[in-house]
């Protein structure tokens, strides 16, 4: 009877070791920016919450701008309206809150105009696009290639920002 509860208690020592280093090995899936860029692009909701949760188990500074733009950006494949709403509220108040906390922050900016520029207009978030615009044009070549690349992306489809409006001669 002793060996069996040793037995017992080996096994589910071993399964809970197993289990925490597969947790641990999934958390710790490193924070790409142009991973987040090309999730942000994409659309696939599976990719957005898989790019969540890397987020979520990152150590990054100020990282509630990165999930709040996640959230804002799975509202738009959710249903029903009242869900939609419940993820854009929640994923404005942290990238708002990223912003307060690092207004200087260039990434924030953009990701705030992106939003702004897509969002329905019911939402009234529309604001600070100019003041975004001029952020983002006025600091473009502080940014690191991946994020510089992500805008020069999205102003392929954007009435807002265009290439032109960057030197991108670094």
């Amino acid at each position: 009877m002793k060996i069996d509860i040793q037995w017992k208690m080996v096994t589910i020592s071993a399964l809970l070791m197993i289990f925490v280093f597969i947790k641990t090995s999934f958390a710790q899936q490193k924070f790409d920016k142009a991973a987040f860029y090309d999730v942000m692009a994409s659309g696939d909701m599976d990719a957005i919450n898989t790019e969540i949760n890397i987020v979520e188990d990152a150590s990054l500074n100020n990282k509630e701008g990165y999930e709040g733009a996640l959230l804002i950006r799975k509202a738009g494949f959710v249903t029903p309206a009242k869900k939609k709403l419940k993820y854009f509220k929640e994923g404005r108040i942290k990238l708002e809150m990223a912003l307060i906390a690092d207004s200087e922050n260039t990434e924030f900016h953009f990701l705030r105009l992106t939003i702004e520029e897509n969002a329905p207009k019911i939402v009234k978030y529309h604001a600070d696009i100019e003041k975004d615009k001029l952020f983002v044009q006025t600091h473009f070549q502080n940014l690191s290639p991946s994020v510089k690349q992500a805008i020069l992306n999205y102003c392929k489809k954007s009435k807002i920002l265009h290439a032109e409006d960057f030197s991108v001669g670094s």
